[in-house]
């Protein structure tokens, strides 16, 4: 079957491509950022954005495999395009969540292992204490890790660890460090918030987490959480995960506990 044949002049395809691409453009900070990250003289970038000119094949193939599109970029416009993009960096959304999740500053919030802790969900006397390790790829930041044991076996759950493993992605706020995380297959959801408190080592993040179901009076939903950084080295992970699960009170490492306020309400 033949393909039918485009009839639009290459100004129009031109200026198709460069409202897509400012389309495209919102989710950053400058366009001097974008076409540095994209390897482009900001000028000739310019010219792609005003419809002036196409980009040669090299170079719209580079386009194309940032934004995990297709060159269909050059014939219809970007809200109607069937992307492999991340639907929170998509078009429909870049204005809005799209900044915050990609290009999270290293120096906000470092990759590397985290040992965190918070109140249990389930049991109001005992503790959660685990590590995670945060990692990027590509523009995106994410925060993986594996629910405790003993929490999975208190609801009933196999604690195998593939059903306990959790994954999340990393956005910037203005304040601070946000993170949607989910267990394998969305089975559950937690929304996380953390800023940088003042510490000697400056490696302390507080906040608190919130995880997404109905109201029940025997348990709590929303509690606040600490996260320690210790580094990129396995090594300097490997004591705190061998002490992750449920801990009391009086287990909790002295700065954790200072952090946590286990004896004032969380408002």
């Amino acid at each position: 079957m033949r393909a039918r044949k485009d009839n639009r002049s290459p100004s129009e395809l031109r200026g198709i491509f460069g409202a897509n691409l400012k389309a495209l453009s919102q989710a950053y900070p400058s366009v001097s950022e974008l076409s540095r990250q994209l390897g482009i003289n900001r000028t000739q970038f310019n010219r792609y954005l005003s419809g002036e000119s196409f980009p040669r094949p090299d170079v719209l193939a580079r386009i194309c495999a940032f934004f995990g599109l297709d060159a269909r970029i050059l014939l219809e416009p970007v809200t109607d395009l069937s992307s492999r993009a991340d639907p929170l960096t998509g078009p429909v959304l870049a204005e809005y969540l799209g900044r915050g999740a990609v290009n999270v500053p290293s120096s906000e919030f470092p990759s590397g292992f985290y040992r965190f802790s918070r109140r249990s969900f389930i049991d109001q006397e005992q503790f959660v204490v685990g590590v995670v390790w945060v990692f990027r790829n590509g523009r995106a930041t994410y925060i993986k890790g594996f629910e405790a044991r003993d929490a999975m076996r208190a609801q009933g759950l196999p604690s195998t660890a593939a059903n306990r493993s959790f994954l999340g992605l990393v956005m910037q706020q203005d304040e601070g460090i946000a993170a949607l995380v989910s267990r394998r297959g969305s089975m559950t959801f937690s929304f996380n918030f953390l800023h940088r408190a003042s510490s000697f080592e400056n490696n302390y993040w507080v906040g608190y987490v919130a995880r997404t179901m109905h109201e029940l009076s025997s348990t709590q939903r929303v509690t606040r959480m600490v996260y320690e950084y210790l580094g990129p080295d396995v090594q300097s992970a490997l004591p705190a995960a061998r002490t992750s699960g449920f801990v009391p009170e009086t287990a909790l490492l002295p700065m954790h506990r200072r952090h946590l306020r286990p004896e004032v309400e969380f408002l």
